[in-house]
């Protein structure tokens, strides 16, 4: 079994971390956060070590592979030094906030020949897998138009935005990952409006909180991304893609099937589920059981670093365009 060390011990890193401890694949041997009440309680909980320090846990001999929850501005460092130590390692987008930063990493890690795969989840969604698959036997046949529904169901605190980078790097950069994924090229071109509909707060922290950007790739495939940080019914994830001969709907999902009929009311139907840990629970678990396949076969990791700065490369034109009103070519 791959012996695996989860780095951070917050929100993300639970799921990791549980998700590791669970897997017949792996055997989770520490986690470790700077919070050392944090680590020791998720430790305690699964039944395995806690630690404070990060790099330790990267240094020691019985880890061979890493996976990095941290908070984002830490993640180049660790991810560079799990790829020094011979360390496979899973990073949670994004890689970071700056694409100086990132484009370093990303000729460094080409120069050690590391195994490094990014955290675009949402590609592990088996509704969203079934989509690709299907774009790819040719059902829809070329594909014209990708569109993106993206939408939480209440807004962070505007503190959450000094550290976040904006919801362009911190929310929409899912999307850009998924637009590039199913248009099956690089978009060329961003156009974004914003604005803060929602929270004054995340305006006056010089944030957004609603957007909608349109790209366009080289041959004139089009997508549309349509974000917000409230939705009063719940969290809205759809996918739409539209082809030549026909189109694909990946719709929200829901606790139950089960739908009510009577006098007053029909079609009725339990709400959406309630935030991204539980619509995606499947693909959190996916995704980790891909990355160790491909350290187990010693094929390609599935998401690269390379995906993860051309998702940053999108955000970053997709700010540009909102703050100028203009299309920014990519």
């Amino acid at each position: 079994m791959i012996r695996i060390a989860v780095l951070g011990a917050g929100r993300i890193g639970r799921i990791h971390a549980t998700n590791a401890a669970g897997n017949p694949r792996c055997r989770l041997v520490a986690v470790a956060d700077t919070v050392a009440a944090a680590a020791e309680g998720l430790a305690r909980m699964l039944g395995c070590e806690a630690a404070t320090e990060p790099r330790a846990m990267i240094a020691r001999q019985d880890v061979e592979a890493i996976v990095i929850g941290t908070p984002t501005d830490t993640h180049v460092d660790l991810l560079l030094e799990a790829a020094r130590q011979g360390k496979a390692a899973l990073c949670e987008k994004p890689v970071d906030l700056d694409i100086r930063k990132v484009d370093a990493a990303v000729a460094e890690i080409a120069r050690l020949k590391a195994r490094v795969m990014v955290g675009f989840n949402r590609r592990f969604d088996p509704s969203a897998a079934a989509m690709r698959q299907a774009i790819d036997r040719g059902e829809i046949g070329e594909v014209r138009q990708v569109i993106i529904t993206s939408r939480d169901p209440e807004p962070p605190p505007p503190s959450y935005v000094a550290s976040s980078g904006g919801i362009f790097r911190d929310m929409t950069i899912h999307d850009f990952d998924m637009a590039r994924w199913l248009l099956g090229e690089e978009p060329r071109e961003v156009f974004a409006a914003a604005g803060a509909l929602v929270d004054p707060g995340i305006g006056a922290a010089g944030d957004f909180d609603t957007v909608m950007v349109v790209m366009r790739t080289a041959s004139g495939r089009q997508c549309h991304i349509n974000n917000c940080r409230q939705a009063a019914y719940g969290y809205d994830q759809r996918l739409e893609v539209f082809g030549v001969r026909g189109m694909l709907l990946n719709d929200n999902l829901r606790p139950s099937t089960l739908r009510r009929y009577g006098a007053g009311e029909t079609e009725v139907r339990p709400p959406l589920l309630n935030f991204f840990l539980e619509r995606y629970a499947e693909a959190y678990r996916l995704e980790l059981d891909a990355f160790l396949e491909a350290i187990e076969t010693g094929k390609p990791m599935p998401l690269t670093i390379e995906d993860g700065r051309q998702a940053l490369r999108l955000a970053d034109a997709a700010l540009e365009s909102a703050k100028s009103g203009r299309a920014v070519a990519v």
